[in-house]
């Protein structure tokens, strides 16, 4: 299949477009698995149903929970039986064109094929449901627009390899071809790309360093939180050292080995020292002495091996004004780059 998720091969080999998808009124609120259908993915199913959208906008829907069996949240493999209920809850429609907006980058390196830029905390990575302006990827199409503006997909994140939270900060490394997009992606999934962050937890942890490893997947209840889970989920793995430690808080520096949603602010939660300033995950005490507006997170230091040379190389992006304050007010010193 073509890099256009929106496209399916003819028997001739050329692409054609997916059929145009119904009016809202006339998409179905639910799907009965009949029994033919039992140990089928729940993606692959409702792709076959629905082919109006590509099997990878599904995948994104479960995950997001619009996409339900039986109510429950799910993954998008899992597996049907016979007489399961798939319900929907369609995103609202929108006319909507991705348009270059000028929206100031930090660009710590920029080369032919990649940049490396320092996302600031307040930013979102790319347009999504409650989020449709100001996000980063408008930034990269007015910074470079015919570069980016080829790789737009249906999913309107073009160059985009990894993200962060809107209210994480730190270095992120964006491609500027499809060649070094197909790369990097590569090196993300191999794990050929190091990852550390900079934390402020709450209290102090037992032992100076330590790994987690646990698996975490959808919360149960709630859409907005991740958890970690003893027979679901996919595998996460976090080894931190303790940096500095006062009597209220940490500083940890955190490499983590896979890239699960929120895995970090999950992984110190489960050791009952959640992030500070995490309103999701138990970082925002009352009895704190100091509480920042977000929660105290920062990709600092990202390795990869080069799109073009496969040459090691790695960025370091400085922490914002916010999270150095916090540093000064619990006391916590800052490690050398």
């Amino acid at each position: 299949m073509s890099h256009n998720e929106e496209e399916q091969e003819l028997p001739d080999g050329s692409a054609a477009p997916m059929p145009a998808p119904p009016p809202p009124d006339q998409r179905p609120d639910r799907l009965d698995v009949p029994a033919e259908a039992a140990g089928e993915r729940l993606d692959a199913f409702v792709a076959a149903h629905l082919p109006w959208k590509s099997r990878c906008w599904f995948q994104h829907r479960i995950k997001d929970g619009d996409i339900r069996i039986n109510g429950k949240f799910v993954r998008p493999s899992e597996t049907l039986r016979a007489g399961d209920e798939v319900t929907f809850n369609w995103p609202a429609d929108k006319s909507f064109v991705l348009q270059p907006e000028n929206i100031d980058l930090d660009i710590l390196a920029e080369e032919p094929e990649f940049l490396v830029l320092n996302k600031p905390s307040d930013m979102v990575v790319h347009p999504a449901k409650g989020n449709w302006t100001g996000t980063l990827v408008q930034g990269l199409l007015a910074n470079a627009t015919e570069e980016f503006k080829e790789m737009i997909d249906d999913e309107m994140r073009p160059g985009i390899v990894h993200r962060l939270d809107k209210d994480t900060s730190g270095a992120l490394v964006i491609a500027k071809t499809v060649d070094a997009l197909a790369a990097l992606r590569h090196a993300f999934k191999e794990h050929l790309v190091s990852k550390t962050y900079l934390t402020v937890i709450i209290g102090a942890l037992p032992q100076l360093r330590g790994e987690i490893r646990t698996n975490i997947g959808r919360h149960g209840t709630d859409r907005k939180k991740m958890s970690v889970l003893d027979h679901a989920g996919k595998p996460a793995e976090t080894h931190y050292e303790v940096i500095a430690t006062t009597v209220h808080a940490s500083l940890l520096r955190v490499r983590i080995l896979t890239g699960r949603t929120h895995q970090i602010r999950v992984h110190m939660a489960h050791l009952r020292h959640p992030v500070l300033g995490d309103a999701i995950y138990g970082g925002r005490r009352q009895e704190m002495p100091f509480m920042p507006d977000r929660q105290m997170l920062h990709a600092w230091k990202l390795t990869f091996p080069h799109p073009r040379t496969g040459e090691r190389v790695e960025f370091t992006a400085p922490p914002p004004p916010d999270f150095l304050d916090c540093l000064a007010r619990y006391g916590l010193t800052l490690p050398a780059a």
